[in-house]
């Protein structure tokens, strides 16, 4: 009995300390990485003689504007049967206007397109990074070489609320395969162009002028 006391009171401020570790992270890539969270939406519209049909254009037009679709929201059109090439235009004109392209693959969805119907589906992807801040790690006493267990939580949390498309923090974006270089040297074109800093940017040209007054 005594030896199980003595072994218990030597293993109680071990279980204590392991208690109140907190995050690990051994290494100089923080633990706290930026996670990708997509939500589709869905709308289905009618279609008469390959077109929209009448008033659903007004539908949509309306539906997006409570959407308040803007840049980094994806657009596409679900058409098994392929039988609204005329309504896919008519989608592309609504949505062009406000500044988007629709997009070539649409997300699979929970129930069928309808007979005579298309389906808009609208993918919205939004970044945070999970656990931030995180001060669970007593860094006073840290014997292990772990870094602070809020280590990468500012980095990445502005870097997951300043990305346009989240969704370029998975897998980023292809080359177009063309190379402009009008575009390339857009920047060293302004730079040369751009006037010397000053007053109203302009130098200031003084004469030395010698003797006195």
């Amino acid at each position: 009995m005594t030896k199980r006391t003595i072994l218990l009171a030597s293993m109680a401020p071990a279980l204590l300390l392991g208690g109140c570790m907190g995050t690990q992270n051994r290494g100089v890539e923080s633990v706290h990485q930026p996670v990708v969270h997509r939500q589709d939406y869905a709308l289905d519209l009618a279609t008469a003689n390959d077109r929209l049909a009448a008033g659903e254009s007004r539908r949509l037009a309306g539906w997006l504007n409570s959407m308040r679709l803007g840049y980094g929201d994806r657009v596409s059109i679900d058409d098994p049967a392929g039988q609204g090439a005329g309504a896919r235009e008519d989608v592309a004109s609504i949505v062009a206007s406000y500044g988007l392209l629709l997009s070539d693959d649409a997300p699979v969805t929970n129930a069928p397109v309808a007979a005579h119907a298309v389906r808009v589906v609208v993918s919205r992807s939004r970044a945070e990074v999970p656990g931030c801040p995180d001060w669970s790690r007593d860094a006073s006493h840290e014997f292990e070489s772990n870094t602070s267990s809020n280590y990468g939580c500012s980095v990445n949390s502005n870097l997951a609320a300043m990305i346009a498309q989240p969704e370029d923090l998975i897998r980023g974006r292809s080359g177009t395969g063309t190379i402009d270089t009008a575009t390339s040297a857009k920047a060293i074109e302004a730079y040369r162009k751009a006037g010397p800093t000053g007053n109203g940017n302009t130098v200031k040209a003084e004469s030395a002028r010698g003797g006195g007054n």
